[in-house]
Formats: structure tokens, C-alpha cells, sequence
């Protein structure tokens, strides 16, 4: 048994969709990044990549790399999963938190586990999906930005 811990942050710009876990979320403002800057997925895949001992997101999918450009976040947690399950490793379950101020996370939150079992090929069972605010401290207190972190058991 493997434990790994990711975490991820994204400044929140006028211009570009919403996207946490998958879910495109409205908003009237986005998260900036090169990829789609879903800050959920990339800290669940930095969470499985480090159980693995494989290093992080930006080593596997670097940010000056155009491939890698506007790309969406599932298939960057899809690759990530395929080169866990390559090397023998399988995921037994995973525990997150988003952290933002707003827009409300609850109504989504479903979708979002959904999303992430799905590409991670186990039950939603084993995904726990949860959000929490800053109570107005911090660049997520102050709506500049979103964050979260995932805890990940792999074996």
C-alpha cells in the first residue's frame, strides 16, 4: 500500500470556462493554466503519481509543451492511470478537497466523482469528492483563485 498527496492552484481570470472534476461550471470566471486548468484533476493525478513514486504532473505533462495546450483534464488522469496501471499499481481510493470561496461546489460535486471514477476505472464508491471555503482568507477567501489537494491509496 502506496500513499500519495497532490495539490494544485489556479488563478481565476475573466475569459475562460470553469472546469473542476470535469464539470464545467458556471461562472464569470475561469481558472488560467495551459491545459483546462482543472485544479481537482490535477491534484488527484499529482496525488497518484506521487503514491507511485513517478514525481508530478509537470514532469509527465510539462506547460511549455503545445500538445499539452487547452488539453483536457481527463485525459491527462486517463494517461496517468494507464501509467500506474502499466507499472502494476491499482488505485484502492481517493479523498479530495476544493477550496473556493465560490461559485457553490455541492451541485456539482456528484458529477465529479462521477467523472473521476470513471477515468480512473474503479467504483465512486472509492471517490470522495468534497469542497470548503477559505471563510474569506487568502487568494480563495478573496477570489483570486481555487484550489485542492488529494489524498490517494494505491496498491
Amino acid at each position: 500500500m502506496r500513499i500519495g498527496f497532490g495539490y494544485d492552484v489556479h488563478k481565476l481570470v475573466r475569459g475562460r470556462k470553469l472546469i473542476i472534476g470535469g464539470v464545467e461550471i458556471p461562472h464569470n470566471k475561469g481558472l488560467l493554466g495551459h491545459s483546462d486548468a482543472d485544479v481537482l484533476l490535477h491534484a488527484v493525478c499529482d496525488s497518484l503519481l506521487g503514491a507511485a513514486g513517478f514525481g508530478d504532473i509537470g514532469k509527465h505533462f510539462p506547460d511549455n509543451d503545445a500538445k499539452y495546450k487547452n488539453i483536457n483534464s481527463r485525459i491527462l488522469l486517463k494517461e496517468t492511470v494507464n501509467l500506474l496501471n502499466k507499472n502494476g499499481f491499482k488505485i484502492v481510493n481517493l479523498d479530495a478537497t476544493i477550496i473556493a470561496q465560490e461559485p457553490k461546489m455541492a451541485p456539482f460535486i456528484e458529477n465529479m466523482r462521477q467523472n473521476i471514477a470513471a477515468d480512473c476505472g474503479i467504483e465512486a464508491a472509492f471517490v470522495n469528492v468534497k469542497a470548503t471555503t477559505e471563510e474569506g482568507l487568502g487568494f480563495t477567501g478573496a477570489k483570486k483563485g481555487i484550489a485542492a489537494n488529494c489524498v490517494s491509496l494505491i496498491e
